[in-house]
């Protein structure tokens, strides 16, 4: 799984009021590439990749997103809030032109939006793992999507209120490291220890994950993830959508034959085979070179 580095610089970023933790591996004046965290994760599970990306000479930029990691928690969270702090780094650290794009699980899945909404700021989108399939997209008349809508924010506003008041539970290095593992079962204990020290805080009874306690799993708000499908046919950047084989409670699930008569033109999906949602951590050399195979070399 390789050695993790810390990022060489880290700052925030305002976006709109929430405090947004930037960190970034690599020199400032290399040219930038984005790589995009997934849900219940944060930036610091790219210090084994992104030091090697940045190691092909780019300057490797990435985010925690609001209520994970380092990032402000907020009064409420949303796909659209995600998608605005993502514009508001982007304009931080490339302002003028586009910028190659790595994103896993929940973050490729928001780049496919961005991409099909601001193609500008991207020239070239790699998904790892990160194109949601899991049921057919429904074929429904407007006002039943409206209906379905309606339930997805009212389920979702209610846990809000349940949990307005909570805190995570705490733990030993090693508890949380066992509790992530049952998340991440083909990650090694060492590494999950890692993540303890750089994704949970210490107090005084013990750590706590820095994510916010009322998040729940898939808790991007009222979001629906075969959605990403319908926009995945539309976008204009060149598109590598890289699938596992080994399913994980994190994962998707998603093969390429339920990607394929989606793909926008010119776009291609690959498959790793004895590799799980994770896959650059568990195979970081691997992923590196078909993204770079993909994107091209810094210039």
């Amino acid at each position: 799984m390789g050695t993790p580095s810390a990022p060489d610089r880290e700052y925030d970023v305002d976006a709109d009021g929430v405090r947004i933790a930037v960190h970034e591996w690599g020199r400032e004046t290399d040219p930038v590439l984005m790589v995009v965290h997934g849900g219940f994760d944060f930036a610091r599970t790219f210090d084994v990749f992104a030091p090697m990306v940045a190691a092909e000479g780019w300057r490797v930029v990435g985010w925690d997103h609001r209520g994970h990691g380092d990032s402000e928690h907020a009064a409420l969270y949303s796909w659209e809030a995600d998608l605005r702090d993502a514009a508001a780094v982007f304009d931080h650290v490339a302002p003028e032109r586009p910028v190659p794009v790595i994103g896993h699980s929940k973050g490729g899945a928001l780049l496919i939006q961005l991409a099909d909404a601001q193609p500008f700021r991207i020239s070239s989108l790699v998904n790892l793992d990160g194109i949601p399939a899991r049921r057919p997209v429904p074929d429904v008349a407007e006002h039943e999507r409206t209906k379905m809508l309606s339930s997805e924010v009212t389920g979702w506003l209610d846990h809000r209120r349940a949990t307005a008041g909570s805190s995570r539970r705490p733990g030993t290095i090693d508890e949380l490291a066992r509790r992530r593992g049952r998340m991440n079962p083909r990650l090694t204990p060492e590494w999950l220890r890692y993540l303890v020290t750089v994704g949970a805080y210490e107090s005084d009874d013990g750590w706590r994950w820095k994510i916010d306690p009322s998040m729940r799993m898939g808790g991007f708000g009222p979001w629906r993830p075969e959605w990403a499908l319908m926009r995945l046919p539309g976008l204009g950047v060149p598109f590598l959508g890289v699938l596992c084989t080994e399913v994980e409670e994190m994962g998707w699930g998603t093969l390429p034959q339920h990607v394929e008569r989606y793909l926008p033109p010119g776009g291609r999906v690959e498959l790793i085979h004895e590799v799980g949602h994770f896959m650059h951590i568990e195979r970081p050399e691997l992923v590196l070179e078909m993204a770079l195979e993909h994107i091209g070399g810094a210039t």
